[in-house]
């Protein structure tokens, strides 16, 4: 069994994001489970709460389950030509406290996809997280890159994927980036 860990830059209900990991769960080979990270927990960073406090509770499962997981697939929206910092947020607590960041993220394979109802598909956002994904470490995966333009199109009313050639592209980038991971962890 192979498994991977979707995080989402989207807290939003309706999110093509979240449509879209979805998307990549149904349309994953079998024997690969992927799990939702669920950001809804993960507070605000801030230095002095972690002094006082340490990291949170929800931060720290969350390190558990990406160091137990064999991948991470991250998905995000794109706003004003960049991640969200919902994301950023989460990252930067995920690589606490100080050195955490390569037990973590040192060099689990990572992909990136995302969705956006606009014509750019989420490139400037992707192309974006490649300096934070860099200094945590991450084994990125360079095969073909998912930018899924015009969601509203390619999703229905209830957020399911209706796009016939999306659905293809998904189905070969989440294939694309098992093998990766499959690789990648062979001993």
């Amino acid at each position: 069994m192979t498994t991977l860990i979707g995080i989402v830059g989207s807290a939003r209900a309706r999110s093509y994001n979240k449509a879209l990991l979805k998307a990549c769960a149904r349309l994953a080979p079998d024997g690969v489970r992927m799990e939702d990270a669920a950001l809804g927990e993960i507070p605000l960073y801030h230095g002095d709460a972690e002094t006082d406090t340490g990291v949170p509770p929800a931060v720290t499962a969350l390190q558990e389950r990406i160091v137990a997981a064999d991948g991470l697939l991250l998905v995000t929206p794109e706003y004003n030509a960049s991640f969200t910092p919902l994301l950023k947020n989460t990252l930067d607590w995920l690589s606490r406290p100080a050195g955490a960041a390569g037990r973590v993220f040192g060099g689990k394979p990572l992909a990136l996809t995302g969705a956006t109802p606009g014509g750019g598909g989420t490139i400037s956002a992707q192309t974006a997280l490649l300096p934070t994904l860099r200094a945590l470490g991450v084994n990125l995966w360079n095969g073909p890159r998912l930018f899924v333009s015009g969601a509203g199109k390619a999703f229905d009313e209830d957020l399911n994927l209706v796009d016939a050639a999306l659905e293809s592209r998904v189905r070969e980038f989440v294939s694309g980036f098992v093998g990766f991971v499959e690789l990648v962890k062979r001993p």
